[in-house]
């Protein structure tokens, strides 16, 4: 049976953001090849990942999702203009399922009842919602069973 998993904010191929966020990586190369390792531990071929935004810079998404295991629907980030719908299932906006609405910015509001999880703000802590960003959930996918 199929797993649900969430993540955000991977960020493939961006070196700059091993600095920005203070990343333990010397280079892109060595970013990216530890979070596909970490990726492929948990998901199966089988599995869903709902990736909250951010996937992957210099327009290689593509070159990445062939090496990432499970089915990729993908909240689109602000770094994600160019990613195309070719290996992705591409959602504009937010998902809600039950009492959780996902989202790739942190939600100012969020209605009685439910919990907002997201991305977008890297290390940082979230004020309002919960951040899965890849820094904060030691760059791996967390099962979507941990927050319903």
């Amino acid at each position: 049976m199929s797993e649900i998993y969430i993540t955000s904010d991977h960020h493939f191929f961006h070196g700059n953001i091993i600095k920005y966020c203070n990343r333990p990586f010397n280079s892109y190369q060595e970013m990216n090849e530890f979070m596909i390792k970490k990726w492929n531990e948990i998901v199966k071929k089988e599995d869903i990942v709902i990736h909250l935004g951010d996937f992957a810079f210099r327009n290689k998404a593509n070159e990445i999702r062939s090496k990432l295991n499970g089915t990729i629907i993908l909240i689109r980030g602000n770094h994600d203009l160019k990613i195309s719908n070719e290996d992705f299932i591409i959602i504009e906006g937010n998902i809600v399922i039950k009492n959780l609405i996902l989202s790739h910015r942190p939600l100012e509001t969020i209605p009685e009842g439910f919990k907002n999880i997201h991305g977008h703000i890297h290390d940082k802590n979230s004020f309002h919602g919960i951040n899965i960003s890849v820094e904060k959930t030691d760059y791996k996918p967390l099962n979507i069973k941990t927050f319903l």
